[in-house]
């Protein structure tokens, strides 16, 4: 799947969506339950897993989210959606080491290092934390022959550090995504902006949608006219002048959120090239402190972005389970630079 791959469109408040299968219902057809239906057309797919998916909101009729039961009708349009694009390539298990900080029979979470690729897509067929994870599960009888892969149940970009979940079976993939798809998982981020703010609070609710004129980018579209509801809420965690650390929790979970919303309100992430964050955003026009920026973005070469915690209900034990990380060295090298530099102008 290239990276030109557009996420598919629910409805406005549905997570990011890939399309895996599509099926257009030919004149003729009589009425038949969808389990039935697509458990014909797909073959090796169980009709216990297509309840499943159906159960986690991923079987659409006509965009529209539909149970197991539903009837078939001449003409419908099917998609099986989920939140990850769909792998067109032979997956290759390598030794990559990763950073997992809990596993059991159903999930493992990783504390992902900044430029490590969540997926395989153009331009990163291999080195990925797929391909990392094949490798980890290898010996576990269905992941030694390629039969069952790795479950992303979410994604978070190369350059950004942090908490992900996995899922190692499809049960626990459909369980987790639902979760995802409903919002009520729990995710916080920390970052580092450019510039102050006046209050120590807020809420960013602004829709974003794929840029029209940069492909890599998301936009802002304050009047809803396109794109997908979305909201941020920030509190500033600590204010050092020209930059701040914040902490932000996603009510929803766009692509570049924090990024294109922080960037929104003029405060975008240190070094985010993409957004605006990769210059002296804020500060003196002088030459020793465009200097110190250089060193700054040297210590710190990626957008200051942090996947911090993640809370969700286990699939099994059915229990609320929480998994926080630390700031990478790179964010705090970089504060702890920036402290110091700050005391020394004061």
């Amino acid at each position: 799947m290239s990276e030109e791959t557009q996420p598919f469109e629910l409805n406005e408040d549905s997570p990011d969506l890939y399309e895996h299968h599509r099926f257009v219902i030919d004149k003729g057809q009589e009425l038949l339950r969808i389990d039935k239906y697509l458990a014909m057309k797909l073959s090796g797919i169980s009709r216990t897993r297509i309840r499943s998916a159906s159960d986690a909101g991923n079987i659409l009729v006509n965009n529209v989210a539909v149970k197991q039961n539903y009837k078939v009708k001449p003409l419908d349009t099917i998609s099986v959606v989920l939140p990850f694009p769909p792998i067109e390539i032979e997956l290759i298990p390598q030794d990559i080491p990763i950073n997992i900080i809990y596993e059991d029979d159903d999930i493992i979470i990783v504390n992902k290092e900044p430029g490590l690729v969540v997926h395989p897509g153009k331009g990163n067929y291999s080195g990925t934390l797929v391909n990392a994870l094949l490798h980890h599960l290898k010996d576990i009888p269905g992941f030694d022959n390629g039969t069952v892969r790795p479950g992303l149940v979410h994604r978070i970009d190369k350059d950004t550090s942090g908490i992900i979940v996995v899922a190692k079976n499809e049960f626990a993939l459909n369980y987790l995504a639902k979760q995802f798809f409903d919002h009520s998982s729990e995710r916080t981020y920390q970052a580092i902006v450019w510039g102050s703010f006046k209050e120590k609070t807020g809420t960013i609710d602004a829709h974003i949608g794929r840029s029209l004129r940069d492909r890599l980018r998301q936009d802002v579209f304050p009047d809803g006219s396109q794109g997908k509801h979305s909201v941020t809420h920030y509190t500033v965690l600590k204010d050092l002048g020209h930059i701040s650390l914040i902490e932000c929790r996603l009510e929803t979970g766009r692509t570049h959120q924090i990024r294109a919303h922080m960037s929104w309100i003029g405060h975008p992430l240190f070094n985010d090239e993409i957004y605006g964050g990769s210059r002296a955003v804020k500060g003196p026009q002088h030459g020793m402190y465009e200097k110190f920026i250089k060193n700054c973005f040297e210590v710190l070469p990626r957008q200051a972005l942090h996947a911090k915690s993640l809370g969700f209900i286990h699939p099994t034990t059915r229990k609320k389970i929480m998994f926080d990380s630390e700031l990478p060295t790179d964010m705090q090298d970089f504060l702890d630079k920036w402290e110091k530099w700050l005391k020394s102008v004061l």
